[in-house]
């Protein structure tokens, strides 16, 4: 099986393997395992007949390296074909493996070729969209409350503005990006992992025209200060990849994260809005959402 270092340019090329993927975590969008290349990690993939299979290589956590589940046009791998594929590759485990797998096969038959791990950091939170698009009932108060205060003090349709994210805007969004990096430290030494985000996002947008995603921006005086991208992952489930808002403007992330509900994930009936990497802060904003399930993750190391 001959592995490639996967670029923005093959997305074409296997997305067709996707179209009927059926795993609720967001580590199966092919947009989202092509764009998370930096010089920590790297994703690779390998045609096997009906399946795509997805490798990842680190530079520095070689502990880390490791496959997830095929993604198979006709066909899912049981355990014990899992077991012989990572064999035969030369990976001794595999991350993101869903819970509906675990379950599908039973954790008795799974254990006897990997130890069950569960990957904490990596539990995905998922919405209704109608939730997210309405802000409906006093869970949502205030949030409503924010998103009136935003409209009031800078007049939505006069001073605020949005559109769609286009090769031509990436530039002014990646500047952007590097000044709600300086509010969060979002440097190599500090904080690999928002690190890691930044580069995933300044690799979206570069090549946004290459990606099956879907992106929107708000800017005020015309100046950038929000912006979101989408994909999709099942066909009733779109995953929100990278949400950035200034968190200096009250409201401003309410409002917009409103608006990508509506805008972005419009004939999807849920968002998966990824996972928290165990930031608190993260974690504090996504329950505050009341997601409508959590998409667990696990780690199937080989015995």
């Amino acid at each position: 099986m001959n592995f490639k270092k996967l670029t923005p340019k093959d997305y074409s090329e296997f997305k067709s393997f996707f179209t009927n993927q059926k795993y609720l975590h967001s580590a199966y969008s092919l947009s989202s395992i092509i764009v998370w290349s930096t010089e920590f990690f790297q994703p690779y993939g390998a045609v096997d007949g009906d399946t795509f299979i997805v490798g990842a290589e680190f530079e520095k956590h070689k502990d880390r390296r490791h496959l997830i589940l095929p993604v198979s046009v006709n066909r899912e791998y049981t355990p014990e074909q899992l077991y012989q594929l990572a064999k035969d590759t030369g990976y001794e485990q595999y991350f993101f493996v869903t819970e509906e797998y675990i379950n599908a096969y039973g954790k008795n038959q799974i254990a006897s070729f990997f130890k069950i791990r569960e990957q904490p950091a990596f539990k995905d939170y998922v919405y209704l969209t109608r939730d997210l698009a309405r802000l409906e009932g006093n869970k949502y108060s205030k949030k409503r409350n924010l998103i009136n205060q935003f409209k009031r003090e800078f007049e939505v349709g006069k001073f605020v503005k949005t559109e769609p994210i286009t090769k031509a805007a990436s530039n002014e969004c990646i500047e952007f990006l590097n000044k709600w990096c300086e509010e969060r430290d979002c440097g190599q030494e500090t904080q690999e992992e928002l690190y890691c985000e930044k580069q995933a996002a300044i690799n979206t947008l570069e090549n946004i025209e290459l990606l099956g995603v879907n992106g929107l921006l708000l800017r005020i005086d015309g100046e950038v200060s929000a912006f979101g991208m989408a994909s999709r992952l099942t066909s009733d489930m779109g995953v929100f990849h990278f949400e950035k808002a200034f968190a200096k403007i009250k409201g401003l992330y309410q409002y917009f994260d409103n608006l990508c509900a509506r805008k972005l994930f419009k004939g999807y009936t849920y968002i998966n809005k990824e996972s928290d990497m165990d930031l608190p802060g993260l974690t504090k904003a996504k329950k505050s959402y009341y997601p409508l399930m959590m998409v667990k993750s696990y780690r199937l190391v080989l015995r």
